[in-house]
């Protein structure tokens, strides 16, 4: 089947709080779509609703029109839903290079072999090390994850997703609390990644100027509701996106 993630009416409610109401989406290959809206507007929510970190009270995601509803986060990796966090998700004691060899191995489907120590496994080793040249983490490779910056780790995390060469990508807030230095190296990054047409591209972001930069197309959710779909352009200078969203006054227009 073709590759298309699709999310139908998908709810969920928190006792008498509905955070996410009937969002109905379908994403498909070679386009990155932000993920848009004010705080509360449930946007974190329905990217758990559709990785598998919460189960939808109502509605259904699919994934090639496959019905992975019911399947549990790990499951959905295995299908190919790749999520970063906006809290980094390491193993802290082991070192950078020993993170992205071990998600390299989860993605070969190669096992722990008792006689054959993993310095011999040249191919996964070499891979991990090519994906830690790409994000410019190569020079630190033998340092522990919890003794990197919080960019770093962040830039890791993302790494780790790469290894897992999933179908979708899911970026939750790449750039919360990296410096301005370190900002344009996972954007580049995701850049680079968008050039990959086979690849779905969902980003959650609040920093305008990063959704301006890196969205083919532009979903808005206010109080759990979808209330804007289409390109940016289009979708920024729209009323409902610039009174809810950016706080300007009908009849203005956004900086």
């Amino acid at each position: 089947m073709p590759l298309t993630l699709e999310t139908r009416d998908l709810t969920i409610r928190f006792g008498g709080h509905v955070a996410v109401n009937k969002v109905s989406c379908i994403f498909r290959p070679g386009e990155l779509t932000a993920i848009v809206g004010p705080n509360g507007a449930g946007k974190t929510t329905y990217f758990s609703l559709i990785s598998g970190q919460l189960r939808p009270t109502a509605g259904e995601v699919l994934l090639a029109d496959e019905n992975i509803t019911r399947l549990t986060a790990p499951l959905r990796t295995r299908k190919g839903l790749g999520r970063a966090f906006q809290l980094t998700n390491l193993f802290p004691n082991l070192s950078v290079e020993e993170n992205v060899r071990l998600a390299v191995q989860a993605a070969s489907g190669v096992h722990y072999e008792m006689l054959r120590p993993w310095m011999k496994r040249r191919d996964l080793i070499e891979r991990a090390d090519a994906i830690l040249d790409s994000i410019a983490l190569g020079n630190r490779r033998a340092v522990a994850a919890a003794a990197l910056s919080h960019g770093d780790q962040r830039k890791l995390e993302v790494a780790l997703m790469m290894a897992l060469e999933p179908k979708v990508f899911m970026f939750d807030e790449p750039t919360a609390g990296m410096s301005v230095d370190e900002v344009p190296v996972v954007l580049d990054l995701i850049a680079r990644l968008k050039q990959d047409q086979s690849k779905i591209i969902l980003l959650v972001e609040h920093k305008m100027d990063v959704v301006r930069s890196l969205a083919d197309r532009i979903i808005v959710l206010h109080n759990g509701q979808l209330v804007a779909d289409g390109r940016p352009g289009e979708v920024i200078a729209s009323p409902i996106v610039q009174e809810a969203y950016l706080g300007i006054a009908p009849g203005k227009t956004a900086a």
